[in-house]
This record gives C-alpha cells, structure tokens and sequence, in this order.
C-alpha cells in the first residue's frame, strides 16, 4: 500500500491519535447515555457501565496528556500571535477556533473525570466497598455539582463539534479524522505551510 505522501495526501492524524479520539469519543457518549436516558425514563443497569466507561476515559485522556507532552508538538493546540493578530489568515495545523474549543473541551473533561473519581468512592465497586463520609456533605455537594455542570457543558460542546463534523466544507476534517490524511490541494487550500510543514506531526 503507497504511503500518503506517495499518492499525494497529507498525513494529519496518526493512527494511534486516531484511535484514541474514536476511543474518547465512544466513552463520552455512552458516558452521556448511562447518564442521561434514565432521568428520561429508560430503566437499565447503568451504574456500573458508567463508572467503568469514566475508568476507560481517564486511562486514554492520560495516555492522551502523555502523548501530547512528550510525542507530539503541544504548541500545535496552543493559540499564537498570529492566530490573535490575524484571526482569518490561514492557520497552522488547528485554527483559532479549533484550539479555543480544544482547551474548553479539555477543562470540561478533566473536571468531570476528577469529580467521578472522587465520586467513585460513593459507590461499591469489586475493587473497594463505598465510603460516603470521606468528604461532608457540603464537600460532596460541590462535588456533584462539577461533575454535573461539566456533564450538561459537554452536551453542547459534543453538539456543536458534530454539526461542525457534518458541514460540507469541513468534510476534509471527518475524513481526516476516519482515514488519517487529506490532499494536496485541500492542505494548499486551507493551510499555512509555514505555520505547518506537511512532512511534520
């Protein structure tokens, strides 16, 4: 099989980064299922599902956090001069916008994995038995109300990122994202070389 590069593609997202975004996106929507459904009626065992979907995101946005630190270039998701002083130039590998929405997602997430975890220790699990006087009462309450308020938040954020998704003119995005490259002309067309070498992650 020729390589990106051979058949005149551009490699945006790596295998292992794709993967761990379709592991990440699968885990907050069950997440946001076990969560939700029951309060609008449907009757299922959710507990369990939904703690051991919190376990799976924590360990992918650690592997995800270790990645980005020591593997990738983080500065690529970090905002730029350029990016503030001319905000409708074309961008480096991820766009004002993208990055802006990147962190808010980033913020929502890891205060609803610290909550859960800290939540966790409310329940029985096969690995400890609950202990619901770890924190006060008015500890807990803060508690669940982060891990709620990061919940709702995310269903607007998970919303506003599928109707992006679908978008026709950002159809070179999803494809990335499910076949990991994009064209030639579609990184001419959108992207700053200079701001983001095609050859480089």
């Amino acid at each position: 099989m020729s390589s990106p590069a051979a058949a005149g593609r551009v490699e945006r997202h790596k295998l292992v980064d794709r993967a761990y975004h379709w592991v990440m996106a699968i885990s907050i929507l069950t997440l946001m299922a076990t969560a939700f459904l029951p309060i609008l009626g449907w009757k299922f065992e959710w507990l369990a599902i939904h703690w051991v979907t919190g376990l799976v995101l924590t360990v992918a946005v650690t592997f995800h956090i270790i990645r980005s630190l020591f593997f990738q270039k983080i500065m690529n998701m970090v905002p730029d001069g350029k990016d503030i002083s001319a905000p409708m130039a074309r961008p480096g590998k991820y766009s004002i916008a993208q990055k802006l929405y990147h962190a808010a997602v980033a913020v929502l997430i890891l205060c609803g994995i610290g909550s859960g975890l800290l939540m966790l220790r409310h329940i029985d699990t096969p690995f400890w038995k609950r202990d619901p006087y770890w924190f006060s009462d008015h500890g807990w309450g803060v508690v669940y109300s982060l891990h709620d308020f990061a919940a709702m938040a995310l269903i607007t954020m998970v919303m506003i990122h599928i109707y992006f998704a679908i978008r026709p003119d950002e159809w070179h995005l999803t494809r990335s994202m499910f076949r990991g490259w994009m064209t030639r002309k579609e990184y001419g067309d959108h992207y700053d070389p200079a701001r983001w070498k095609a050859s480089e992650d």
